[in-house]
């Protein structure tokens, strides 16, 4: 047989019947939404409600682009390549352009194109 709320109360709590009704008036008075003896005062919701309403100023990301250094060596060597494909290859190269001034050229021979991708490697960690 189902047991009742006040005697499931007293077994899980093991609390006297006094207690037990105790406990059930105070629950049934918070569904009700009546007031307790363990409601905050005028003052103190007061102040809750300053904490809860805290100063909420949106925050200003500033998305700047990062400048990146120019890397010189990289330069002048895609500007020798560019020259090199341009006058001095054995190979008769066409339409010889730089894509990335510091990293790729691109290039045709008779009917196939080509691309040259330059790539620094990154010194070991010690």
């Amino acid at each position: 047989m189902a047991e009742s709320q006040k005697e499931r109360i007293m077994r899980v709590l093991d609390v006297s019947e006094k207690e037990a009704n105790e406990i059930l008036a105070y629950d049934n008075a918070v569904d009700k939404g009546l007031k307790t003896q363990y409601d905050f005062t005028k003052e103190q919701e007061k102040e809750t409600r300053k904490y809860r309403q805290a100063d909420r100023k949106p925050t200003a990301y500033k998305f700047t682009k990062r400048e990146r250094k120019p890397n010189a060596t990289k330069g002048g060597l895609i500007q020798e390549f560019f020259e090199f494909l341009n006058e001095k290859s054995s190979f008769s190269t066409e339409n010889v352009v730089i894509l990335n001034k510091e990293r790729q050229i691109g290039f045709k021979i008779g009917e196939d194109e080509f691309e040259l991708t330059l790539v620094q490697k990154r010194k070991k960690k010690k």
